[in-house]
């Protein structure tokens, strides 16, 4: 296995996506395709989530994010906050790009960000609070560190909790799935993410889930979904508590609309892209190696899924565990983010999306400030950069700053609960409200976190 994908000390695997399809899927009801005995196994975890306080369902300026996650804690150095003036041990081996902002700087293979960094919003001044993987990523999807006490929803979750479906499309949506700690937490299984389970980069790419199975009339599956209605109701006429099965059929209804539903069938293709939108988002660049990465299709597919209702995208990238030669790996994964990530920020704008989409750019924490003797960099949570578009931000801004080392944060420190308000509220929720979890336990959506009124324009 490759370096770069171990960590010192680590057991490895920290960064895989989640197997689990979500359950809102058609494959689902291939006979209405549950053994009884899983039936049953999944309707135990019925909702019983509610909220305490006021404030939840009312849209904001966002309307949709695209989430994208770069797993094994990305370099802050080598990305958004270079040092070119710092001694050769902290400024490590790249080189950087003037961006449009005066006095701005990037990585050198950002160089079309760098050209539209004028429509972005990056914070440099990030302060985490773990340099491990897990707990990292937990706390930057979250807003919480792990408990043993309970498993908090990751901010989909919390969205699909409060809006729910938009013209029947899932209101939480992984491309190809979502990491670790993007599940659903103490809130019910109905709010998880719909995994596509397939990367967009395939040939002949469809998600199976939203379409009838191979050889299936329109007749056969009503027949089906009749006579699957006809043995629940059966059943609830002698169980003691139907409300289990009440669930269950909210993802079989769920099931359904999204298989008949055209604005689904359309979404979760890339049908129709023309040619020049796929130069835009770099589908065609390859790395030295001449592979393709993947990423400017599930980009593109991102942009599909928030144009027809999707409200929270999740799409992860690359592996930046780099803890040695990160300039090598950086000079792999960065030219094609950088074509992907500047294509989709410019298609939102051109179809007046991007005031109402904020894409957002985490990794569950940066690099050390000095580069080690394999020429890479380790965990380091105490200060690292994220980076957004749209949604109502500020565009052209660089909020806060870390130190000359990139250690420190030095002006307006921002924490990522105080990040999360922040993205929280562009959408219209209130971060401050509690949502109800099993034992009638009250909890606050982001505990302790704040407004930062610098990010919003």
């Amino acid at each position: 296995m490759k370096r770069e994908q171990n960590c010192r000390g680590c057991t490895g695997g920290h960064f895989k996506p989640m197997s689990r399809r979500g359950l809102i899927q058609a494959g689902a009801l291939s006979v209405f395709g549950l053994t009884l005995g899983e039936y049953f196994t999944r309707t135990a975890k019925a909702d019983g989530v509610v909220r305490t306080s006021s404030g939840g369902g009312k849209e904001g300026k966002c309307k949709s994010v695209i989430q994208i996650y770069l797993p094994g804690g990305s370099p802050h150095q080598e990305t958004w906050d270079p040092k070119p003036e710092a001694p050769v041990e902290y400024r490590g081996p790249c080189g950087v790009v003037k961006t449009k902002i005066p006095g701005i700087c990037f990585n050198e293979y950002l160089p079309k960000l760098a050209g539209i960094a004028d429509k972005m919003t990056i914070v440099r001044s990030i302060a985490g609070r773990v340099p491990d993987h897990d707990q990292g990523q937990y706390h930057v999807l979250t807003g919480y560190l792990p408990s043993p006490a309970i498993k908090h929803p990751s901010m989909g979750s919390v969205v699909a909790h409060e809006f729910g479906p938009k013209n029947n499309l899932p209101p939480y949506v992984g491309v190809p799935s979502v990491t670790t700690n993007g599940g659903t937490g103490y809130l019910s299984s109905k709010f998880g993410p719909f995994e596509i389970g397939v990367d967009p980069a395939q040939k002949e790419f469809r998600v199976r889930d939203v379409s009838l199975p191979k050889g299936m009339a329109e007749e056969q599956f009503t027949r089906r979904r009749t006579a699957r209605q006809a043995v629940e109701d059966h059943f609830k006429s002698i169980e003691a508590d139907p409300t289990a099965f009440d669930t269950m059929d909210a993802f079989y209804q769920r099931a359904y609309k999204l298989v008949s539903s055209p604005e689904a069938q359309k979404a979760f293709t890339l049908d129709g892209e023309t040619e020049a939108t796929e130069k835009l988002y770099g589908t065609d660049v390859k790395d030295r190696n001449g592979n393709a990465s993947g990423i400017a299709r599930r980009l593109m597919l991102a942009r599909r899924l928030v144009e027809a209702g999707v409200r929270f995208v999740s799409v992860s990238y690359g592996g930046w565990d780099l803890h040695a030669q990160v300039k090598d790996g950086v000079s792999r994964q960065l030219p094609q983010f950088d074509h992907a990530l500047s294509g989709l920020i410019l298609d939102l704008e051109s179809r007046g999306l991007l005031d109402s989409t904020m894409v957002m750019v985490v990794s569950e924490f940066g690099r050390s400030p000095k580069i080690n003797t394999d020429s890479g960099r380790d965990h380091y949570a105490r200060c690292f950069s994220i980076a957004a578009a749209g949604g109502g931000l500020a565009k052209g801004t660089i909020y806060g700053s870390s130190n000359a080392t990139a250690s420190e944060p030095d002006v307006d420190p921002v924490s990522v609960e105080d990040y999360l308000f922040t993205v929280y509220h562009q959408m219209g929720i209130n971060a401050d409200d509690r949502l109800m979890a099993p034992g009638d336990r009250p909890i606050d959506i982001i505990r302790g976190g704040k407004l930062v009124k610098g990010l919003i324009a």
